[in-house]
Formats: C-alpha cells, sequence, structure tokens
C-alpha cells in the first residue's frame, strides 16, 4: 500500500519548510504594510499551506 512513499525518508519533507514560509510572508506582505499585521498573517496563510498539503498527502496515501 504504500510502496510510492517506501522511498521518502523524514528529512525530504524538511525542504517545504522554508518554501512554505517564504511564499507565505511574501504572500503576507503584499497583502498588508505594518510588520504587525505581516507575521500574523503569514503564519495563518503558512498553516492553510501546510493543512492543504497534508490533504494531499494522505489523499495520495490512501488511493494509492
Amino acid at each position: 500500500m504504500l510502496s510510492l512513499f517506501t522511498s521518502i525518508q523524514i528529512f525530504d519533507f524538511f525542504y517545504a519548510i522554508p518554501l512554505i514560509l517564504g511564499t507565505s510572508f511574501v504572500y503576507a506582505a503584499t497583502r498588508q504594510e505594518e510588520m504587525s499585521r505581516i507575521i500574523p498573517g503569514g503564519i495563518r496563510v503558512s498553516l492553510w499551506i501546510t493543512g492543504f498539503l497534508a490533504a494531499i498527502f494522505l489523499l495520495m496515501v490512501i488511493i494509492f
């Protein structure tokens, strides 16, 4: 069942962390200009992206 994911090491997921954070904070910075609003917005967007990626990953585990 997990034959597709047997070659994935846990350290491969660490590459997603800077990509998610960078994308989230750039997106939040384009929406607000105050630093006090950028940081919470970036954290909120990063949680949305992480949740979406986790849902897609679980869907792929179930299907494959």
